[in-house]
């Protein structure tokens, strides 16, 4: 990390706690909820990149035009260099041999793993061929090394999430967001749904169903944790002072985003019930829930996993003294003045004074 970086060892921490009725958010391989086994007892538990994935397609709702992850790189860049004039066919040789330099193999158009790359970049790529008329046994390799084009309009994705291209490490790209997987506070059961369906044309004489089926569903009160290192955002963005784009529309994502899983028959869409949101210097820290949150006469389970974080955080806090660099802090979903294009303008100040002093 350069050493003129204004956010060095400086990070954006959000612990979430959603709220979900019925749904399904994250199935395993055979369609359940996933699940994890935290402080002995089974908890909901939906993956980082399930998440991750929803965020990312919220964010291009949200006005950023994000990278394509795809295994079709090759068209990628056909289509790049098809703009810029070439004929389909050196189109498509251009496109075949970038796709060989950043993926392993290609066969039929397809390379063996999905790659990220941004419009900026497969345009940048598309003219370096043009300046060599389009001549695709023009070693790209070369040219791929000083390709640097990510920038807050363009690619976010890729600077906030990073990139891993094993055949051409040059493009790799450190993550600035870290995310756990996120968990129930408590105890949780999947329960069993049991549904049937008529078919409409059924002769008058013949009743019952036409088909029925069962699938596992669970309710859960998830602990999200996600972690923003400004420093090495700012990196990968290249030196740029501005990153308050893509911090304004990450913020509004993370409020958004809810994975796509069974949303027709279940419309899991609940927002954020709380968070505690810290602006810092240092390493990452998290809450547990090691031990599960538990509902009583005083308090409903939401309450109780509410108060219960507030201790974990309060307890890090004060465990790590030094250490855990504190400048700010925010608090959402107790006010209920305290909006999320509120705390977005707050964390974005934070950034600017950062950055001037």
């Amino acid at each position: 990390m350069s050493k003129n970086n204004p956010f060095q060892n400086t990070r954006v921490e959000f612990h979430i706690l959603q709220s979900f009725p019925v749904s399904c958010l994250n199935r395993d391989d055979v369609g359940a909820p996933k699940s994890a086994l935290i402080g002995g007892v089974q908890r909901a538990r939906v993956s980082s990149q399930c998440w991750k994935r929803a965020i990312r397609l919220a964010m291009h709702d949200q006005g950023v035009e994000i990278a394509t992850r795809t295994r079709y790189v090759t068209s990628v860049i056909a289509d790049a260099c098809v703009a810029l004039g070439a004929t389909s066919e050196s189109a498509l040789a251009c496109g075949e041999t970038v796709a060989k330099a950043l993926t392993k193999t290609v066969k039929d158009g397809q390379s063996d793993t999905l790659f990220y790359i941004s419009h900026a970049e497969a345009t940048a790529i598309a003219e370096f061929y043009k300046e060599n008329a389009f001549d695709a046994k023009a070693d790209p390799k070369p040219f791929l090394k000083s390709l640097k084009v990510n920038t807050d309009r363009d690619g976010i994705d890729i600077a906030l999430f990073g990139r891993m291209a094993a055949s051409a490490p040059e493009m790799n790209v450190e993550a600035a967001a870290s995310f756990a997987h996120a968990i129930s506070t408590h105890q949780v059961a999947a329960e069993i749904e049991f549904f049937t369906a008529v078919d409409d044309c059924n002769p008058e004489d013949e009743t019952g169903s036409a088909h029925m089926g069962s699938l596992e569903f669970n309710s859960a009160i998830y602990y999200r944790y996600i972690s923003i290192d400004l420093g090495q955002l700012y990196e990968n963005l290249n030196g740029a002072e501005d990153i308050s784009v893509g911090m304004d529309a990450f913020v509004k994502a993370l409020y958004a985003a809810v994975p796509e899983a069974r949303q027709s028959t279940m419309a899991a869409a609940t927002p954020w019930d709380y968070a505690k949101v810290f602006v810092r210097k240092g390493h990452r820290f998290q809450a547990s829930f090691e031990n599960p949150s538990k509902a009583d006469r005083e308090k409903t389970l939401l309450q109780a996993s509410k108060d219960d974080l507030k201790k974990h955080l309060e307890r890090i806090e004060k465990q790590s003294g030094s250490l855990f660099g504190k400048i700010s802090d925010y608090e959402f979903g107790e006010d209920n003045s305290f909006s999320i294009d509120d705390l977005a303008n707050a964390l974005n100040a934070d950034i600017q004074k950062i950055i001037n002093p």
